[in-house]
């Protein structure tokens, strides 16, 4: 599998580009703020054809670039539909105080193409296998991806703003929620194996195990203490 990761824009969103091998179809995974040139040096080095862009929720950090990079290769946009109206609303999804400040010059707006995601749901994209788990918390409409295990290369979570390495997203813009947050890491995280590799890992990747033994979040979680766990703001 190959897996072309780099941060983009100011806010250093982790935006992905996905496929089975160099040289074939991919998907690309969130492109934000400034990801258009990231994602394209990323396709003409590993010569890749992109199908679909998939996004694991709506804030503009991770959706700045959806609009160019789905209209240069006339591919649609996959988001759940809590999320979709951030892409051409985002000062509702992450408040007008930090959207005067964040938005700046950007246009924003849909793409022509967009498809809904479901909990449960299962993507089959550039001969990939995509599971999606609604894990609402970051956002009402957040998402993750994993890709199962092969014989080449343990599965993957792709965990959008939900879980990083040591730490959980944020739950004081509109629509987030600790209560929510901690449900969806005891649901969505919990029942994973030690050995899924999580994406992303804060310049390195983690896995669920270490994530078991050294978060504080998903440590109170495991341990049925959820309402009791560290609380994630600023």
């Amino acid at each position: 599998m190959l897996i072309a990761g780099f941060p983009a824009g100011a806010w250093g969103t982790n935006c992905y580009v996905v496929a089975p091998a160099a040289g074939e179809e991919c998907v690309i995974i969130d492109p934000g703020h400034q990801a258009t040139e990231g994602v394209e040096d990323a396709l003409k080095k590993h010569r890749l054809k992109p199908v679909a862009v998939v996004l694991t929720h709506g804030h503009i950090d991770h959706v700045a670039s959806v609009v160019p990079v789905c209209g240069a290769h006339d591919v649609p946009a996959w988001i759940h539909p809590d999320d979709r109206y951030m892409m051409s609303d985002p000062e509702k999804g992450i408040g007008r105080s930090f959207g005067a400040q964040l938005l700046g010059e950007l246009t924003v707006g849909e793409p022509s193409d967009v498809k809904e995601l479901t909990d449960g749901a299962r993507l089959k994209l550039a001969g990939l296998d995509f599971s999606v788990a609604h894990a609402p918390g970051h956002t009402k409409g957040s998402v993750t991806f994993q890709l199962p295990e092969s014989a080449e290369v343990p599965s993957v979570f792709f965990s959008g703003d939900l879980l990083f390495a040591g730490s959980i997203g944020r739950t004081d813009l509109p629509g987030g929620s600790q209560d929510e947050m901690l449900e969806s890491l005891a649901r969505v995280c919990l029942p994973l194996d030690d050995s899924t590799v999580v994406l992303p890992g804060h310049n390195e990747h983690t896995t669920i195990g270490r994530e078991r033994a050294t978060n504080p979040y998903l440590r109170q979680v495991a341990a049925g203490q959820g309402a009791d766990a560290p609380r994630r703001g600023m």
